[in-house]
């Protein structure tokens, strides 16, 4: 069964005519992804943030011309101008916020990864569920025109039976980097595999819609990765037969190929799952290339927020729910258990 399958969605139903977004844990990803998507959202806006330091929240706050400002994501989430609250926090917060906003009965995003476990995302989505709250994650890659026209044409058969997928994700992302958490693993809950991986693991889950049954990995470390991998290669085994390597790492320069090897052909991609510049998708057959199309996936973070707005106002399906999340998340705990033991380990499925 794929990633189509039917985990359970919760629509609440409201008539608001613009929704009003409060973010928890306003930092470096806020400032250069989430706020330039906003402002070009159709059905959304951010009315308050919060932050640890009250003097931080309101220079952030006038900065972006945010109405509200604070220092307490309890109190974000109890703010009557704040309809949705997105969680944008470090890994290790996840938990406590999201649960901190479904108590306020608020619906709410989470980014990704949702949490450092997969017991923490199973608590999560219990507490959604039992609370008939809405719980997103911002997996933003599905909402790339990347990722849709490869699903779109791996189901049309253009490449026959896939056979491989690989996806890669580096950057640099050493001592100097400006997230200074994400070579700690008691916030992070691990290195590139936790922090990156998770956008090749969903992805590849998206495209193929199918689910991984076993994994493997092997994690390499440096004087400066701390107590988290650098660098990982992670082996994916699909349940229609499908087999995929997922290769991340904090120590090279930034690139995200993809690629899904059939037996009637090619789709390829370099930098695919980038936001800033047009991506060329290849079609291959025999050493030629046949086929070319460029994309573009500007408007991703627009797309996110304004489909999260449209899944509260009950007007569609939010199309990754917390359960896709914690689907994920069982993968990544299973490459880490796999880096440790040594061998193939086995997913869970989520119900």
């Amino acid at each position: 069964m794929g990633c189509s399958h039917s985990f359970p969605f919760y629509l609440i139903p409201k008539v608001i005519l613009v929704i009003r977004f409060g973010i928890v844990g306003f930092g470096l990803h806020a400032v250069k992804r989430l706020m330039p998507g906003f402002a070009m959202a159709q059905n959304c806006r951010v009315t308050a943030l919060s932050r640890r330091a009250m003097s931080q929240a309101r220079e952030s706050a006038r900065q972006f011309n945010i109405a509200l400002a604070f220092d307490s994501a309890a109190e974000l989430c109890r703010s009557p101008e704040v309809d949705v609250v997105f969680v944008t926090t470090p890994n290790a917060c996840h938990l406590k916020d999201v649960l901190t906003a479904i108590e306020a009965g608020k619906p709410v995003l989470c980014e990704k990864p949702t949490a450092i476990n997969a017991q923490q995302c199973q608590q999560m989505v219990e507490a959604a569920r039992q609370a008939n709250v809405l719980l997103g994650v911002a997996q933003v890659f599905r909402f790339e025109d990347s990722t849709a026209r490869l699903r779109e044409r791996v189901a049309a058969g253009e490449v026959g039976r896939p056979l491989f997928v690989r996806s890669e994700f580096s950057f640099l992302g050493g001592s100097g980097h400006p997230r200074t958490w994400i070579n700690d693993a008691a916030v992070a809950g691990g290195g590139p595999v936790a922090d990156v991986g998770v956008h090749c693991v969903d992805a590849l889950r998206y495209i193929l819609q199918d689910e991984v049954v076993r994994v493997s990995a092997r994690g390499a470390s440096d004087e400066h990765s701390g107590s988290v991998e650098s660098a990982a290669v992670v082996a994916l085994e699909f349940s229609r037969g499908t087999l995929g390597t997922v290769l991340v790492s904090f120590r090279a320069e930034y690139r995200s190929p993809l690629e899904v090897v059939g037996d009637g052909g090619v789709l390829r991609a370099d930098d695919a799952l980038n936001v800033e510049w047009p991506i060329t998708l290849e079609l291959r057959r025999g050493r030629a290339v046949v086929e070319t199309e460029v994309v573009s996936n500007k408007t991703a973070y627009a797309r996110q927020v304004d489909a999260f707005a449209a899944a509260v106002e009950g007007k569609a399906e939010f199309p990754v729910p917390g359960e896709q999340g914690w689907q994920n998340q069982e993968i990544l705990d299973a490459a880490y258990r796999s880096m440790k033991s040594g061998k193939v380990e086995n997913v869970a499925r989520v119900s």
